[in-house]
């Protein structure tokens, strides 16, 4: 299948590209690079520099490659970024979005798979959290992906547009290649590995007081390559006939806390990471788990990383190559962690 991928030059989507040809498909990366990577897009594969709200360029380069499948994960995705300017959420995500969608429309292209968040629940009232749990966001980000989740589905109906969104957790880890940089970082496992290459002086643990094992919260990660192989699932289910749905993306266990996450990557990096205790912050729910057992009934994905050790490794090496001599040197900065 030829399929463009939005956003195809940040740390998610270039590992799906990878993925996407692995399984034989033909890749077209389309990509503003505000917050992607030029050398994250693998050699051969074409890259359109555009903004999705281009729509003249979308709309031709969706015909010009005549486009059969659209992976979109370009947007926005900063939780506190959407707090201050929700107005630039709505723009990237939902403008963003139904530009895509009437492109598509326009060219004829009837097979989505979309980035989505579990972002869109909110702070949820039972665990593990299902896809029939209401949506219930609390900032304009998981807003903006519900709002354009929703707007699929009316297309579906409206247009025979097919679409899977699919509701992410927490991607962690790396590929051989590919891995996370983002500018500022706020994912907790790159931030620990950080500080354990030198890069940090440390880390914040906010709030020991939760009701969960260790006190610390409770969050579930899913390696970034079982996240691409539930990508091409879904595209391939798609292709097959499959119909417009929704599904969460998790390790499909208990999740981990934070502090075995710091302790984890201590042990996985033999190195010792400085980390304090901080208060809680508002609105940090004491435990997000995904349910993944839709998404495994239906597609037949499930989860093959799932040791924390191994997804902590595996951002580790890719940490690793990206510092001179191993990470010996210290930047002197200090960062707090972000759950």
């Amino acid at each position: 299948m030829r399929v463009l991928v939005t956003g195809g030059a940040g740390y998610i989507g270039s590992v799906v590209t990878e993925a996407l040809l692995a399984r034989g498909h033909t890749v077209v990366v389309y990509d503003s690079l505000v917050r992607g990577h030029r050398d994250a897009v693998p050699d051969g594969v074409p890259l359109v520099l555009a903004d999705v709200l281009d729509a003249a360029t979308l709309g031709g380069e969706l015909r010009e490659h005549r486009i059969e499948g659209v992976v979109h994960l370009a947007g926005l995705s900063l939780v506190a970024e959407s707090m201050s300017d929700p107005a630039r959420y709505y723009r990237a995500n939902v403008v963003g979005g139904l530009t895509l969608l009437d492109a598509m429309r326009a060219a004829g292209v009837g097979l989505l798979v979309f980035s989505s968040s579990a972002a869109v629940y909110g702070e949820p009232g039972k665990q593990p959290i299902d896809e029939d749990d209401p949506p219930a966001p609390t900032n304009p980000y998981g807003e903006t992906k519900l709002a354009l989740e929703r707007a699929i589905a009316w297309h579906s109906r409206a247009f025979g547009l097919r679409g899977v969104s699919l509701r992410y957790f927490n991607a962690a880890g790396a590929s051989a290649r590919y891995g996370e940089r983002h500018e500022p970082e706020t994912h907790l496992i790159p931030i620990v590995l950080q500080a354990a290459a030198g890069r940090r002086d440390g880390v914040t643990i906010y709030g020991d007081d939760y009701p969960t094992r260790d006190g610390t919260c409770v969050r579930d990660y899913v390696h970034v390559l079982d996240l691409a192989a539930a990508h091409v699932r879904a595209l391939d289910a798609l292709a097959a006939g499959a119909p417009t749905a929704v599904y969460n993306l998790g390790c499909g266990g208990e999740g981990y806390t934070v502090r075995e996450v710091v302790d984890t990557a201590a042990a996985v990096t033999g190195r010792r990471i400085a980390a304090h205790v901080g208060p809680r912050r508002p609105g940090d729910p004491a435990t997000l788990v995904a349910a993944t057992g839709r998404i495994t009934r239906e597609l037949g994905w499930r989860p093959e990383r799932q040791d924390l050790a191994e997804i902590i490794r595996s951002a580790w090496r890719y940490e690793l190559k990206r510092l001179p001599h191993g990470g010996a040197s210290r930047s002197g900065s200090t960062d707090e962690a972000s759950l």
